[in-house]
This record gives C-alpha cells, sequence and structure tokens, in this order.
C-alpha cells in the first residue's frame, strides 16, 4: 500500500498493469504477484527519494559553492549576513529557473561548471546513495526472483 502522502491512483494503476501482465491464476501466483507490485512501488520509491535526496545535496553543493566565492575577501562583521543570503540563493536556484541560470553562469565565471558541481554532489552524497543503490539492487534481485517463480508456475504449463 502506498504511504501517507503518495498518490493512492498511481499505486492502483501499477497494480492494475501488474496483475493485468502476470494474470495470476492460482493463490500462489496471487500472494507472488502482491509481492511482485509491493516490490515495486518499493522500487520506485526509493527512485524518487534518491531523486529527492541528489536535489538536497545539489543545493548544499551550490550553497558550499557560493560561500566559497562571496566569502572569500568579505570582512568577518558581514560573514553571517552574507551566508544567509547564500542560503537563500542556494534555494532559490533550486525552484527558479531564471536565477539557477544566473548563478550558474556566476559560478561558471569562477570555474565551477555543472561537472565540478556534480563530482562535489557525488562526494557528498556517496555514502547515502550507496545504501539507496543497494536497496534498490536487492529490491530489484527479488523481484527478478519472483517473476521466474511466476513463469514456472505448474499452471502456466512451463
Amino acid at each position: 500500500m502506498p504511504l501517507p502522502g503518495v498518490s493512492f491512483e498511481k499505486y492502483e494503476l501499477m497494480r492494475q498493469a501488474i496483475f493485468a501482465d502476470l494474470a495470476p491464476r492460482t493463490v500462489i501466483e496471487w500472494l507472488l504477484a502482491i509481492d511482485v507490485l509491493e516490490l515495486s512501488w518499493e522500487i520506485q520509491r526509493y527512485r524518487v527519494l534518491r531523486h529527492k535526496l541528489l536535489e538536497h545535496y545539489r543545493e548544499t553543493a551550490i550553497e558550499q559553492t557560493l560561500r566559497h566565492i562571496d566569502l572569500a575577501e568579505l570582512p568577518p562583521e558581514m560573514e553571517a549576513a552574507a551566508r544567509c543570503q547564500i542560503r537563500r540563493n542556494a534555494r532559490i536556484w533550486r525552484i527558479d529557473p531564471t536565477a539557477a541560470r544566473e548563478i550558474d553562469v556566476r559560478l561558471a565565471t569562477y570555474g565551477y561548471d555543472s561537472n565540478a558541481i556534480n563530482t562535489q554532489v557525488y562526494l557528498q552524497a556517496r555514502d547515502v546513495f550507496l545504501a539507496f543503490e543497494a536497496l534498490l539492487n536487492s529490491a530489484q534481485n527479488r523481484r527478478m526472483s519472483l517473476l521466474r517463480e511466476i513463469s514456472k508456475s505448474p499452471s502456466r504449463g512451463r
């Protein structure tokens, strides 16, 4: 079942598609199909969460890079206000395409292209990203195993 805040309609569409494709005939096939559905939904959730995690780390990487640029020669008494503005700019970068382009151009002026930012993102998110990859791989392997079991079912004549 979907978690609160998750679209029940999307879950229902996935359920209908999987059940239509697998066409379970026996109780065991139905149980396996339900497990395939749940694993497929779990995989989808992991992908969404991984994407949101990378967005968060990208915002953090933008903020750190802007700090590196903007705080370089700033007097100490102005740092606190500058840090607040930098944090705000990093948040705006994520939601406002015009601001994002301006910030990207500014970063590029200082030699920070998308590859440099991506490297910083992956370095920061490495451990959590690897944990998500392990979860995804595990769920995908379990799902494939269930699909093999369904295809071997005696009711399928194989």
